[in-house]
């Protein structure tokens, strides 16, 4: 079952299922639900919700309102608080995010992968940068987005190719929805180092995108920088968001051989110390406050 899909009525569901299943009944379309929701969305009676809603809320999974709403409990931020690919990494990789917002002022993501969507687990964003349908938390399929492509270029080639050859989900009239252009895109972001995907989620967002490689070399997650379509400068961001991957990886302990490095790569972030430079070529880093996203996203 996909993350975040709802069980199959009727389904036979073991004790753990039942349970993962409220917790699932929860999403970012769905952050509060009386008990009645959970248990129709859960698949499950509405005495086996009350069951299990009560023993989530007395360990803090769940917590319940004056009105008797339902909420995702702190209890399981503090869990996840210890995922190696979400709040560590989102920590380490955030100084070099923020300069990447500085040097451009557009939207910054930071994204990892799960199956086959992408996860995001930080997002940097101006009053005045395109609007975009992403808050932290928020799921993707890979190809429809320039992380997704940066990770699944850098995917085992067999696990390409099943990508390839499943349904593409469509959410613009340009989204990459055929196996074979899409199988000719990965190849192009690996040759390049970068993703670029123009108008795939909206027709006024371009996005460029780098991996992020961890300390063996195996790409980990990836970073983006999201501008308007119109007008996009991809030259000039692309050795921005170079700079910002490698910053990260190197954060993380990767090892780079710096005879195969590519020059753009160089420099800037972390790059022979600990300072870190202006990501855009003659454009020096300001100082302003780091931004404080939005409560949600520009629709």
């Amino acid at each position: 079952m996909t993350a975040g899909a709802l069980p199959e009525p009727g389904a036979a569901r073991s004790a753990p299922e039942r349970l993962l299943a409220v917790l699932a009944a929860f999403d970012h379309g769905h952050p509060a639900l009386s008990l009645t929701d959970i248990s129709r969305r859960a698949g499950l009676t509405l005495s086996t919700a009350h069951r299990l809603v009560g023993a989530l809320t007395e360990w803090g999974a769940l917590e319940r309102d004056a009105d008797g709403i339902y909420h995702v409990g702190l209890r399981l931020w503090e869990i996840a608080a210890l995922a190696p690919r979400g709040l560590a990494l989102r920590q380490i990789a955030l100084p070099y995010l923020e300069d990447l917002y500085e040097a451009t002022h557009e939207n910054v993501q930071l994204a990892v992968r799960d199956g086959d969507e992408v996860v995001y687990i930080e997002w940097l964003s101006g009053r005045s940068a395109v609007g975009v349908h992403i808050r932290v938390g928020a799921r993707w399929p890979l190809h429809a987005t320039g992380v997704g492509l940066a990770l699944l270029a850098h995917d085992d080639p067999t696990a390409q190719e099943t990508y390839c050859q499943g349904e593409l989900a469509a959410f613009t009239p340009y989204t990459l929805t055929d196996g074979a252009r899409l199988r000719r895109v990965l190849a192009e972001v690996r040759r390049t180092g970068v993703a670029v995907s123009s108008r795939q989620v909206t027709e006024d967002a371009l996005s460029v995108a780098a991996p992020v490689r961890g300390p063996g070399g195996a790409v980990v997650a990836a970073v983006s920088v999201v501008v308007p379509q119109a007008g996009a400068q991809v030259p000039v961001l692309t050795p921005a968001v170079r700079v910002a991957a490698r910053g990260i990886s190197r954060a993380l302990g990767w090892q780079p051989d710096e005879a195969s490095t590519p020059r753009a790569g160089r420099g800037g972030v972390n790059s022979g110390g600990s300072g870190r430079g202006s990501l855009i070529p003659g454009r020096s880093a300001v100082s302003t406050p780091r931004p404080t996203p939005p409560s949600a996203p520009p629709s």
